[in-house]
């Protein structure tokens, strides 16, 4: 159980925050009992709580079970009130301004979702409706820059890596920046963290005052992987697959790096994109990569990949071992390419409105114990909707990890059952147990690992 210090504070933002109309304080004034406060409440704890070195959502807030905020709104705009929250976000009285900033920006999304669901003019229901949505909500965060040449990195991974890792993707950030690149993770801790720190050397180096650090979250993953202190550019999405999309949108190339289930689903969730026969000839520069020590990892997951979809999956992207340069300077071409392939056809550096994604992908999933069980793991189906499903069974194994939801339907009901062909089954059970192994599952040194889930072939 976390034991911190705890303090009261008033709020305002630096800078200006759109004024909220009354309607939309009222709905989050309703203590207790409205949702839409709780999930601001949620995001809020989540953001003062930076530097946990906890990834369970249910933990955190169990341990600040009477923290409140009250917004209140005045004619210069709002301001927040602050009880019972963690005192590591304070200096002397003073909240630190990376964490005002991100505070605001949850309050500024949380708001602006709300009010665009209640919008008739959203489509839901429809793959190009959900693309647009996604649009206006990063369009509403100011993450949407146009005319500005593509150099939007992507870095995914686990939070829970060890120290030579962690180093490694300092390294490959200190590339990027040093050819100019921005950085764009999850925002917690880890391989969300690493890349963006050596790019902050670099761009110091290339007296680049304008780097970027973007920050993609939602709320259900936000408490267990709270925002590092280096975002200057938090976004919070409503929901995984919002976020994915965000991701592969506004991104003009990614990496991957070692993690764990969370990490899988987010490559899944890539090449069931970029496999479909539709996006066979857009470019979207994809590297696999780790320090020596992970080579053993990178080849598990590659084999992982082609054992399940084959070379086909395997030939989007390149995996290169323990050489940060020729990573960056691969990433670097790679993004030369996309930006003559969207000159080419008039599409915007800052939205990949050509990239394809299926309804599959778009959809929440909600990962309860029928849903697991139920999920179509054969290979009667066509290739990108087999990566569909196993990004849904690694979904579910991330809920039951870390997201407060999902531990709790853990503990009612015991482990999630994933049940499919012999051929898919096999290699997603060798793979998890090497997550488990290597400790890719958890934070190293806190409780042992107890699987959520249970592999039936």
């Amino acid at each position: 159980m976390l034991n911190r210090t705890k303090i009261n504070a008033s709020v305002s933002p630096k800078g200006s925050l759109e004024t909220l109309s009354q309607r939309e304080v009222q709905q989050l004034r309703e203590t207790g009992s409205g949702s839409v406060y709780r999930l601001f409440r949620q995001c809020a704890l989540a953001i003062l709580n930076t530097g946990s070195h906890s990834d369970n959502a249910k933990t955190i807030l169990e341990a600040y079970p009477d923290f409140e905020v009250k917004i209140h709104q005045q004619d210069r705009g709002i301001r927040l009130e602050l009880f019972n929250a963690p005192a590591d976000a304070f200096v002397d009285g003073e909240m630190i301004a990376s964490t005002r900033e991100m505070l605001f920006s949850a309050l500024r999304d949380i708001v602006y979702t709300q009010s665009e669901l209640e919008n008739k003019r959203i489509d839901l229901d429809s793959s190009e409706g959900i693309t647009d949505y996604v649009f206006h909500l990063l369009r509403n965060a100011q993450t949407l820059r146009s005319g500005v040449e593509p150099k939007m990195v992507v870095c995914w991974g686990g939070h829970s890596i060890s120290t030579e890792e962690y180093k490694y993707t300092k390294k490959v950030g200190h590339e990027l920046g040093l050819r100019g690149l921005d950085i764009c993770t999850g925002c917690g801790p880890g391989v969300m963290k690493g890349p963006m720190k050596g790019a902050t050397i670099s761009h110091a180096k290339q007296r680049n005052l304008k780097g970027r650090y973007l920050g993609l979250t939602e709320p259900g993953i936000i408490a267990a992987e709270a925002p590092n202190p280096i975002v200057n550019e938090l976004v919070i999405l409503p929901d995984i697959e919002k976020r994915l999309e965000a991701f592969v949108r506004v991104g003009h190339g990614i990496i991957i790096f070692p993690g764990g289930a969370g990490t899988a689903e987010e490559f899944l969730y890539l090449l069931g994109i970029l496999t479909h026969p539709d996006n066979q000839d857009v470019p979207f520069p994809v590297i696999l990569t780790g320090p020596k020590t992970a080579g053993p990892y990178l080849q598990q997951l590659h084999d992982f990949i082609g054992a399940t979809l084959g070379k086909v999956a395997q030939q989007r992207y390149r995996m290169i071992v323990n050489d940060p340069a020729e990573v960056a300077r691969e990433m670097a071409v790679g993004i030369k390419a996309v930006r003559q392939f969207r000159r080419e056809r008039n599409d915007a550096f800052h939205f990949n409105w050509l990239l394809k994604i299926d309804e599959s992908f778009q959809h929440p999933f909600e990962p309860t114990h029928e849903a697991m069980a139920s999920l179509n793991l054969t290979r009667e189906q066509p290739l990108h909707h087999l990566a569909a499903n196993l990004r849904r069974a690694f979904s579910g194994i991330v809920a039951g990890n870390v997201k407060e939801n999902g531990i709790r339907l853990i503990e009612e009901h015991g482990p999630y059952e994933i049940r499919g062909e012999t051929t898919i089954m096999r290699p997603l059970d060798r793979l998890l147990q090497a997550f488990v192994e290597q400790h890719r599952m958890k934070l190293p040194g806190g409780s042992a690992y107890e699987p959520c889930y249970r592999v039936v072939d």
